[in-house]
């Protein structure tokens, strides 16, 4: 795998796989400046299945896009084991064998052993000038933050910050609503960057507290707020700085010169004759209001949100561009190790900062591919390069060894299509396609089977049986081997599509190789809808009209 290159020759990276093997051969240490992580977590179980005891006999982990959830097994043993035996810190040794023994071998300490070795590995590519910020929930928080005591030292705690995700909806009976989670943050060390100026909000002139609307409520001819405040010095010893001004004298902070020049630009006033002249400040002109370690300034995504992907853990661009802006000056490097949906890597895009995106789903890595493409236009494809994801043959038979389900994701998404979120059987279709049909939003359906392995005529009639028992439109069979000539003429035979919108004839049922796909290749279809989501495309200067994505 490629690592990353020289500042000179910097190219932004996205990386399909294992985080934890990614770090470990592919990031320098030292060279990142801003780490964010949101890890999945499956806080919507019951503590009583969190936190039962495991036989560790279940199956390896899998991390799905939409999975959530980490379980003790066999890995995990083996990832503790490690741990205890390696180079880990004493601290780190001590924290997770006291976290054995608290909460015993259940899904709560799989989590934190999983945590515990990317945690390290996250230190170790920080600049010594460098933050992490770690989004949890009241789950685990306390049992993350004892870890990350243990790998970045107590004394480089920053925060604990409060980010109020929603209000508080239903009535419980008894415990109060969920509905805060918790942002960690630790610097490298005392050296890591901290932006005072990004640490204000700006005033809303139609919403100000009432202190500070105490204060700004004057209004000039334009309408903007501002007070008046002294011009005199603290400082009463200052001779050179003593004289007349306006018929008034004292111990200006401002020399003469200086004083005549705001006076004609109308920013020194005197109410009246005699009257002390003072400085006109604006509200506007100000830095801001300075907020806390609570936020309850960002909503959440709505159900129609202009960004919502349709992702169940997204947060909003807004909560990571401040946390970006809080930690990082532009050109900074920002790591997003569970990149999702690709949050953190658009709202670093946005505001001039470098990127790495990791994730364990080509789902995801093609959801950000396409986020990014749709968001920045075409042309932000040529700043980045996707890692891991098959550029040849036997890259992807290499995929479907490893993942026979994740091959499959990558095939339907070859083709714009949507892949299925789990791996379930439904008649050996692993993935639609939609193509619209009309102005008001209906679509027909194009099903997608994919066959990694052997194939035969009977998974072709297979696909046949299903588009017409589903009422599909069209078929689409993805092959890795080259299909038989009784496979094509099975497809030859399936009929024809009609599109009810111009009469356009397609083959009902289409025989594609990977190979063929890799190459450029592409069914014959009509126009289709891009999966995924609807999007607004962002400019320098604002955002264009809603385009369908």
């Amino acid at each position: 795998m490629a690592t990353i290159s020289g500042d000179g020759e910097w190219r932004n990276k996205l990386y399909y796989g294992d985080n934890l093997g990614l770090l470990r051969e592919n990031i320098p240490s030292g060279s990142v400046d801003l780490v964010y992580l949101d890890p999945p977590f499956n806080s919507n179980r019951s503590y009583s299945v969190l936190f039962k005891e495991k036989s560790g006999e279940e199956s390896q982990a899998q991390i799905e896009a939409f999975g959530d959830t980490w379980v003790w097994s066999h890995e995990t043993e083996i990832l503790f084991t490690e741990l205890m035996n390696g180079s880990a810190p004493n601290a780190v040794k001590d924290a997770l064998e006291a976290m054995r023994k608290l909460l015993g071998d259940n899904d709560v300490l799989a989590y934190l052993v999983m945590m515990t070795a990317r945690l390290i590995e996250l230190h170790r590519v920080l600049r010594m000038t460098g933050t992490l910020f770690l989004h949890c929930d009241p789950t685990a928080s306390h049992y993350l933050k004892i870890i990350l005591d243990a790998i970045f030292g107590a004394k480089n705690f920053r925060n604990e910050i409060i980010w109020q995700r929603t209000q508080a909806k239903s009535l419980m009976t008894r415990r109060l609503p969920s509905n805060h989670d918790v942002i960690l943050a630790y610097g490298k060390s005392d050296e890591a960057l901290w932006n005072e100026e990004a640490l204000f909000l700006p005033y809303d002139p139609e919403d100000l507290d009432e202190k500070t609307a105490e204060k700004y409520s004057q209004r000039d001819a334009d309408g903007r707020l501002y007070q008046l405040t002294s011009l005199i010095n603290p400082n009463q010893d200052r001779p050179n700085l003593t004289y007349e001004f306006l018929g008034v004298t004292r111990v200006w902070r401002w020399t003469r010169e200086r004083m005549q020049e705001a006076y004609e630009a109308g920013m020194v006033v005197q109410t009246a004759p005699g009257r002390v002249p003072r400085l006109k400040r604006y509200l506007d002109e100000q830095r801001g209001k300075p907020f806390g370690d609570v936020w309850t300034d960002i909503s959440p995504l709505n159900a129609r949100a202009a960004e919502r992907l349709g992702y169940p853990t997204q947060k909003p661009v807004s909560l990571l561009a401040r946390i970006i802006e809080v930690a990082s000056n532009k050109g900074d490097v920002v790591l997003d190790p569970f990149a999702g949906c690709g949050t953190t890597i658009d709202a670093a895009q946005s505001i001039g900062r470098r990127w790495i995106g990791m994730d364990v789903t080509t789902l995801a890595i093609d959801l950000i591919d396409a986020r990014l493409r749709h968001t920045y236009t075409e042309s932000i494809r040529d700043t980045y390069d996707i890692l891991g994801i098959p550029q040849d043959l036997t890259g992807a038979q290499k995929l479907f060894a490893a993942s026979p389900f994740e091959f499959e994701r990558w095939c339907v998404m070859q083709v714009d299509g949507q892949p299925n979120e789990k791996q379930v059987g439904d008649q050996g279709i692993d993935g639609v396609i939609r193509i619209p049909i009309d102005n008001k939003g209906n679509s027909d359906r194009v099903l997608i089977s994919v066959k990694g392995g052997a194939t035969n005529p009977g998974h072709v009639r297979d696909l046949i049986g299903a588009v017409a028992s589903k009422n599909a439109a069209m078929g689409i069979f993805i092959t890795m081997r080259k299909p038989t000539k009784a496979m094509v003429e099975a497809a030859n035979h399936s009929g024809v599509y009609t599109h009810p919108g111009n009469g356009q004839k397609f083959p009902k049922v289409q025989v594609i190789t990977v190979e063929e796909l890799l190459k450029g290749k592409r069914p014959d279809l009509p126009p289709t809808l891009l999966p995924y989501f609807q999007a607004k495309r962002r400019y320098d200067d604002g955002f264009e009209e809603v385009a369908l994505f």
